[in-house]
């Protein structure tokens, strides 16, 4: 009991730290829905742990009602997470949140559709996802790193890295630009849409070029 205390107490701590508005921990116990939805998960993962699947399911979706956060029973979550806002998140079956991490509203940990057995992320220590992110797949998130607001992550990220766009790619390593970063060869940061432009644009200046000689030549 005191371990459950004790960890309750963490997670408050947790909340006061990233969430300028939140005033109390007594407040934030009884008010903030990612709270709730972390605590019923805590109820839900033990029930499914030890093959309740049905009742396990059923506290995840009363969960759901209540505080617009779905977490899958199956799904392994960390100490001191962070749900801000929270509503519209959805955390898959077999996805895996470290330690001290921090989810917007309307995150999804999911899948493709096209995988069996481990189908969804695994999302490292101290990550942030930004509202709207789709991390999809059953690869990982590294620690420390940082998903944008509304990014479409297809494939790994390491750590310590800034995902950004659609697809998303890497813009910063270790909090420097992907140019200046030692292991930017390693990471495939190549944008196939600017080089495309870079070329067209180059082409441009050659025909321009071109023409004003002919110009001239006619004159």
């Amino acid at each position: 009991m005191r371990k459950h205390i004790t960890r309750l107490g963490g997670l408050l701590a947790a909340y006061q730290r990233r969430d300028p508005a939140a005033r109390s921990k007594l407040e934030i116990f009884l008010l903030y829905p990612g709270v709730h939805a972390v605590i019923y998960h805590r109820i839900a993962n033990f029930l499914y742990r030890n093959n309740w699947l049905f009742l396990a399911r059923w506290v995840s979706q009363h969960a759901r009602k209540k505080t617009g956060i779905e977490i899958h029973p199956g799904a392994k979550i960390g100490r001191r997470l962070v749900i801000d806002h929270g509503m519209g998140i959805v955390i898959g079956e077999t996805a895996e949140v470290g330690d001290d991490c921090l989810l917007y509203q309307c995150v999804t940990l999911g899948g493709t559709g096209k995988d069996k057995g481990k189908r969804h992320p695994t999302i490292g220590n101290n990550v942030m996802v930004g509202s709207g992110a789709k991390v999809l797949g059953p690869f990982k998130v590294g620690d420390n790193s940082r998903i944008a607001a509304n990014a479409v992550v297809l494939n790994e990220v390491p750590e310590n890295c800034t995902a950004v766009g659609v697809p998303a790619q890497i813009v910063r390593v270790a909090g420097m630009p992907v140019y200046y970063a030692d292991c930017v060869d390693q990471i495939h940061m190549e944008d196939p849409v600017l080089e495309e432009i870079n070329a067209l644009s180059q082409r441009l200046d050659e025909l321009e070029k071109e023409l004003k000689k002919t110009n001239e030549r006619t004159a």
